[in-house]
């Protein structure tokens, strides 16, 4: 037994110098060793997404006088029945440019309620669009998700009953355009945002605000 503990001891002090020399060896190899290839079929996604989308919009529409289209066929009307208000509801699609630079087409319909006398009426619209982001915000990871930016939109306009508001025919022509805010979530394909804009029908000469959250959806 006292022969075999001086040959354990010795074993055993062998076996960790060597390892203890092998171990900077074995740290060198790993160090030196190549990253491994990304596999070109693994899927790739983008943290904002482009392209086509599509939108929602839900909002509040004033208009700053409402004169009457015709009287002979709304007396109760007179001239006029003063500032309405209302809410506005509208979608569009479009595809993004490039990230700053949008287009798109906005069907646009509301109820808007003016005096007791004159009434309540309908309108609708649509048209085209067009945005430019004029400032964006980048993220921890470096990727623009806030945006300033400003648009405006032309189409063709009908309000309903024919003859109430505006025009005898009930068309005309609307202009509206504003500076806005939007956030491209951590969803990469939603958005959110708001925009302000100040409207123009010519033919009835009225203008008016209208201030409209919006959600957007990139495919």
């Amino acid at each position: 037994m006292r022969r075999i503990l001086p040959i354990i001891a010795i074993a055993l002090v062998t076996a960790g110098a060597a390892t203890a020399a092998l171990s900077p060896l074995d740290a060198a190899a790993q160090e030196a060793a190549p990253a491994l290839p990304e596999d070109p079929r693994a899927p790739r996604y983008r943290d904002v997404e482009r392209g086509f989308f599509t939108g929602f919009e839900v909002g509040y529409l004033t208009l700053f006088k409402t004169p009457s289209g015709d009287t002979a066929k709304f007396p109760f009307a007179g001239n006029g029945g003063g500032s309405s208000s209302g809410v506005l509801v509208g979608a569009t699609v479009g595809y993004d440019l490039t990230p700053r630079l949008a287009i798109a087409a906005y069907a646009l319909g509301g109820n808007s309620s003016a005096s007791s006398s004159y009434g309540a009426f309908s309108v609708l619209s649509a048209g085209g669009d067009l945005r430019v982001a004029l400032f964006g915000s980048r993220d921890a990871n470096q990727e623009e998700r806030l945006f300033v930016y400003l648009h405006g939109r032309a189409g063709y306009l009908l309000s309903y009953p024919r003859g109430l508001f505006g025009t005898s025919d009930g068309r005309d022509g609307y202009f509206a355009g504003g500076p806005g805010v939007e956030y491209f979530t951590r969803l990469r394909h939603f958005s959110v945002g708001v925009a302000a804009d100040v409207a123009y029908l010519p033919r009835a000469k009225v203008a008016g605000l209208a201030l409209t959250p919006t959600v957007r959806y990139t495919f």
